[in-house]
């Protein structure tokens, strides 16, 4: 439930830039750049690296592209997809999928890490033909990284392909998703701590630094990804039993439309700590104000700037029912990109459902959920 970086959206799918990229630009930059000789200008060298990291991401990306317009064509729905450094984390759940259709994409994926380790492979030729040498040589990591990568996936852990076909098969051979689902978590989660822990190794014992760094790296962003998607299994099986009143704060903070900015500030968040407010006339619900609302008005203009004006208009705010599902709260929730979404009843304000309860409830399902 952690918010990360997004990416935008391709159609009405959220992509999210997964916090462990940040680590692998710098890895892969390193990298990249250490293939080059000295003869290149540091400079020189640490642009191509981050060009190389760069043309990965996309690499990446069009694997996972690839992967969604099958579940599109296959009828499996995907709300977003979190992409980190071998591949993506989509949502979806048991409903949604079957046995066969999860199969049937684990095997594309696996698929598709080859196709692009056979492009950069054939672009790489092209470019040495055309002379294109420093580029060329980037290529080649690239499809060296892309043929690692579909080794890589054959591994039957979850999130990999190889552990999507191998949850794929224990659902159909014992007819229980939820323990296919948590036995192929498990294996993950070992495997990512086998890898980091060996990369580590790898750096103190043989001073291979780079190649431990980057064995490390993959574990632990292996090792993100499978608590990351375990935590969403759980919550997600948990929302579908409950509803929006289950889960939404009473508590919420009521503000007069005609109140200034500064008032707002001086009054209530910096006395308070609260960062949304429902907007109202006195006897009507009116909109809401957010962080993102305030950082609109510059500091010398908040005394004659009226909440009215820069509030989010209530019509064009995502709301939800109180007999709703949690589930799909959460899911129009991230399918907006907001952290707060109020609940009405009969077109009043009966609480509001916010991300930070979601992200607690989440903590609570990782520890007793099994």
């Amino acid at each position: 439930m952690k918010r990360v970086p997004s990416l935008g959206r391709v159609r009405g799918v959220r992509l999210r830039l997964h916090y462990t990229w940040y680590i692998a630009f710098i890895l892969i930059t390193i990298a990249v750049a250490t293939q080059f000789p000295e003869a290149y200008p540091l400079w020189q060298r640490i642009v191509l690296g981050l060009f190389g990291s760069v043309l990965f991401l996309i690499a990446i990306s069009l694997r996972e592209a690839a992967l969604f317009c099958l579940a599109l064509r296959r009828g499996i729905p995907v709300k977003n997809i979190a992409l980190f450094i071998f591949g993506g984390v989509s949502q979806t759940n048991k409903e949604a999928t079957l046995p066969i259709l999860e199969l049937l994409m684990g095997i594309a994926g696996l698929l598709t890490n080859l196709f692009l380790a056979v492009m950069f492979y054939f672009i790489y030729l092209a470019l040495v033909s055309a002379g294109s040498i420093m580029i060329a040589a980037i290529v080649q990591w690239l499809a060296f990284i892309s043929i690692m990568l579909t080794f890589f996936h054959f591994l039957p852990c979850f999130p990999l392909d190889g552990g999507r076909i191998l949850r794929a098969l224990l659902w159909r051979t014992t007819g229980n998703y939820h323990l296919a689902v948590r036995l192929a978590f498990w294996i993950g989660w070992g495997m990512g701590i086998i890898f980091t822990f060996g990369g580590i190794a790898l750096m103190i014992f043989t001073g291979q630094r780079l190649t431990g760094a980057v064995l490390a790296l993959v574990g632990w962003a292996l090792w993100r990804a499978v608590a990351y998607s375990r935590r969403r299994a759980l919550l997600q099986e948990t929302l579908q039993n409950i509803t929006a009143q289950h889960i939404m704060s009473r508590d919420y903070p009521l503000v007069n439309r005609e109140l200034s900015l500064g008032q707002l500030i001086r009054d209530w968040i910096l006395v308070t700590g609260q960062h949304y407010f429902l907007v109202t006339d006195g006897t009507k619900w009116r909109g809401v104000i957010t962080p993102k609302n305030v950082k609109s008005v510059p500091k010398k203009r908040w005394d004659s700037t009226t909440v009215s004006q820069i509030m989010t208009p209530a019509r064009v705010l995502g709301t939800a029912q109180p007999g709703q599902s949690a589930l799909s709260v959460i899911e129009r929730m991230d399918e907006l990109g907001i952290s707060e979404m109020p609940v009405l009843d009969g077109g009043k304000v009966v609480g509001v459902v916010t991300r930070e309860r979601l992200n607690q409830l989440a903590r609570v399902c990782a520890r007793f959920g099994g």
